[in-house]
């Protein structure tokens, strides 16, 4: 059962102070905080599937007029998360600019180096991405809407990836950031040299791969390495891991990322009969 609802009329009120001046502390942070924006982030964080992961909400901030939209989701909170509303203005002016959505959590982030107990749950069978020098966050958070919808069993960021706990990172990936099991921290050879030692056979998807990403086998455990926009992957993993390619017309150097990462996990995911 939810908390009952706590009206707000002071943008400086001290119980909603981790919602203040929203864009500047995406890039400034939040210790060990984050906001979930949007109806659907929030269904998600509520749900079993976050707390198995990690995520816990803080508190609930609501625009007046959204409250009896969201009455079911908020039944999914326990009664010890405090829910808040508030006016349009007094909304606009805790959040810094016009925040029509009018829905927001703040929530409360896990230890995001958990590389090594995160592989210890992993199944037998299993399907990953590895992500080095992922920046963009509308990219990371497309990659994790992609990983979630072709059932990927986890994310690996290298320590040089952007924070998929960004608030536009999240809404990006529909709420997928909070179910889809990820870690973050480590240099990206040592973390695809641990994944191999764990069995998976790296993938790195190249422009330059050496074979068609339908000619990857599907073995009982694999992982998909894709790189940043423009560079792709560095040197140094193309030559020390399989690599393959998405064959496309020629003219064109290569797909967006998260575009890539959607045409290789659908087929991974088919040939291992994740989809079908």
């Amino acid at each position: 059962m939810a908390a009952t609802p706590v009206r707000i009329d002071d943008p400086a009120d001290p119980r909603i102070a981790g919602f203040v001046s929203i864009r500047e502390r995406d890039l400034t942070g939040r210790d060990g905080l984050f906001i979930a924006e949007g109806t659907v982030v929030l269904r998600v964080l509520g749900q079993p599937a976050a707390l198995v992961n990690g995520f816990a909400a803080e508190s609930i901030l609501l625009l007046e007029n959204r409250l009896s939209g969201v009455a079911d989701i908020l039944a999914s909170f326990p009664n010890t998360v405090p829910v808040y509303v508030a006016s349009q203005a007094v909304f606009d002016a805790v959040a810094g600019f016009n925040m029509h959505r009018g829905v927001l959590a703040l929530g409360r982030k896990p230890p995001l180096d958990r590389t090594a107990s995160l592989m210890d749950r992993l199944p037998e069978k299993s399907l990953v991405l590895a992500g080095c020098g992922l920046s963009n966050h509308d990219n990371v958070g497309s990659i994790f809407r992609n990983a979630a919808a072709f059932g990927a069993d986890a994310v690996f960021l290298d320590e040089t990836s952007c924070d998929p706990l960004y608030r536009k990172a999240i809404r990006v990936s529909v709420g997928s950031v909070l179910s889809v099991p990820f870690s973050r921290g480590l240099a990206a050879q040592v973390m695809l040299e641990r994944l191999a030692a764990e069995g998976f056979e790296i993938w790195g998807l190249s422009p330059r791969g050496a074979v068609s990403v339908s000619a990857i086998p599907a073995t009982r455990r694999i992982a998909l390495v894709l790189g940043t926009e423009g560079e792709g992957l560095p040197e140094n993993i193309l030559s020390s891991f399989r690599t393959a390619r998405i064959p496309q017309r020629p003219g064109l150097d290569s797909l967006n990322v998260a575009t890539a990462s959607g045409i290789a996990l659908y087929q991974i995911a088919l040939a291992m009969g994740r989809v079908g």
